[in-house]
């Protein structure tokens, strides 16, 4: 089966705030997304910025066969949330936005307000695949793009740039410690013989520390001598499975003009050793046709697609 992640930008209804300005705007964007799904025909794609759930939905119902859709519950003061496209019923298993226990509230503006939650739910569902239960965790973490007081995507100064971008990494690390423990949970100490999936937007680069967070232990990495050899780790370890997407492709969103890979797949011990090929875009594709984002993610409001290309791995 071909599991997939993609951040489909802004997926709302007409006539809201957020919502493109008309039922034209809206039926271009949907065509454009549902094109790129049926040509990269997952069996389950965890998807990113669902302004609606009823917009998920009207996308399913432009895919050929029977298709199921799940969200989150726990949408982000936008009404964004995560979900799922699944080809079989999904079961739900978490849908999460609590930071786990020991973990405080973090800073989130000037103001010495804090956020004790994630941002957006982390929903988990289990799927039957032909070699049997898949469980499969989709998130989106706080992005790097930033938004102060009043709704500015700009800062007064370079001391407001700058503590805005710690408070933007403070939520982001510690929605990445959240969703890790969401992951313990999937794995439960049996990664060497569970099928468990943990994909989305990360909205960081592979060797970031809030990435790397969500690896658990160190060791055993894809492309390393100890990745064919078990060890005590690979019960409870993640792997993401960056290094096997081929290096011209291996980027998922362009952020000024810089090709960035943002959106993940991490897959436990049984299921990453049956991977048979992964990319980005479509298979096939080559170089990917994305557009560059800047600051202000108003811009791409009305546009049609998404400025994020889809991640995906192909499981024997």
């Amino acid at each position: 089966m071909l599991l997939g992640t993609w951040n489909l930008e802004n997926l709302y209804r007409p006539g809201g705030p957020s919502g493109p300005k008309d039922k034209a705007t809206y039926e271009t964007k949907l065509a454009s997304l549902a094109a790129v799904i049926t040509e990269l025909d997952p069996g389950l794609l965890g998807v990113q910025e669902v302004g609606d759930p009823a917009a998920l939905d009207d996308l399913a119902g432009l895919l050929d066969g029977e298709w199921h859709t799940a969200t989150s519950a726990h949408p982000d003061g936008r009404g964004i949330r995560v979900g799922f496209l699944s080809r079989t019923e999904p079961r739900l298993v978490a849908d999460t936005n609590a930071f786990p226990p020991k973990l405080r509230p973090v800073q989130s503006d000037d103001s010495g307000a804090e956020e004790p939650t994630a941002g957006r739910g982390f929903l988990a569902v289990e799927v039957t695949s032909a070699t049997g239960p898949l469980t499969v965790a989709v998130a989106h973490l706080k992005s790097k793009l930033l938004t102060y007081p009043g709704g500015r995507f700009f800062p007064h100064d370079e001391g407001e740039r700058a503590r805005y971008g710690a408070y933007a990494l403070y939520r982001r690390a510690a929605e990445a410690a959240t969703l890790r423990a969401l992951a313990d949970e999937l794995l439960a100490g049996e990664g060497r013989t569970r099928d468990v999936a943990v994909l989305g937007d990360m909205n960081d680069e592979v060797p970031a520390a809030t990435t790397q967070i969500l690896l658990g232990p160190p060791g055993s990495e894809i492309g390393t001598p100890g990745y064919d050899r078990d060890d005590q780790g690979d019960a409870v370890r993640l792997w993401d499975v960056a290094p096997l997407i081929p290096a011209d492709q291996r980027y998922s969103r362009i952020n000024s003009g810089r090709r960035e890979l943002i959106d993940h797949i991490l897959l436990s011990h049984h299921l990453v050793h049956r991977v048979t090929a992964a990319g980005t875009g479509l298979p096939g594709e080559g170089t990917l046709r994305l557009p560059s984002v800047g600051p202000d993610p108003a811009e791409r409001r009305e546009a049609p697609g998404s400025d994020h290309a889809p991640v995906w791995v192909r499981v024997e």
